[in-house]
């Protein structure tokens, strides 16, 4: 028996059924991926928050030096934020030489009061001031500008961590898995800038850009 002939109607038939599957298979990865600029839950969680920033919560910290404050008398400055634990002895002291180094390159509007450096622990049973302290010292702070903090109760941890979108999972050897980053947040308290934790430039140009406004 001979096979039969695929004539232009057969053909075009199979052209638009193939062009229909395209164009759904598309729709679905566009709503799965916030219009395809989303493709994981961390550039996800940036899309988000560029385009509706976040009031962050009024939770009580404890700083390196012992003084209990909140993060709502915060607001009026910008905020530079970043979540670690000092029991870290890789990654957390890389991001804080990071931080030291925006001490130098902001140290104008550190100086100002018109910005803050802020590293919580997400580890507050085991960082006290004095961890905190060591950290920051460990870290080549500049002593100026930079406070280390952890939150007085697990509440305003789990708050904290909703509201930045942090994600930590404790591992087999006593330490933490968890998402980092560089978290910018405006004097009115939002949550407006999640950056890459080595893209200094790119914190920089957010920060005077705000101000500049």
């Amino acid at each position: 028996m001979q096979a039969q002939r695929s004539g232009p109607m057969s053909v075009l038939r199979t052209l638009l059924a193939s062009l229909v599957l395209l164009g759904v298979g598309g729709a679905i990865t566009a709503e799965l991926t916030d219009g395809f600029q989303a493709f994981t839950s961390e550039t996800a969680r940036r899309v988000k928050v560029r385009a509706a920033p976040q009031l962050m919560p009024a939770v009580a910290l404890e700083t390196h030096s012992g003084k209990r404050i909140n993060l709502a008398d915060l607001r009026g400055k910008w905020l530079i934020v970043d979540f670690f634990y000092t029991r870290c002895g890789s990654y957390c002291l890389v991001l804080g030489s990071e931080f030291a180094q925006l001490q130098d390159s902001l140290a104008g509007a550190l100086a100002s009061g018109k910005l803050q450096l802020l590293s919580i622990s997400f580890d507050p049973e085991h960082d006290t001031p004095g961890q905190l302290a060591g950290y920051l010292q460990r870290s080549g702070s500049r002593g100026s500008g930079w406070l280390a903090a952890r939150p007085l109760t697990m509440d305003g941890l789990n708050r904290l961590k909703q509201a930045f979108g942090i994600v930590v999972i404790a591992d087999e050897l006593g330490g933490y898995e968890h998402n980092a980053a560089i978290h910018i947040v405006d004097t009115q308290g939002r949550l407006v800038e999640i950056v890459d934790s080595d893209d200094q430039a790119r914190v920089i140009q957010v920060i005077s850009r705000g101000m500049a406004q």
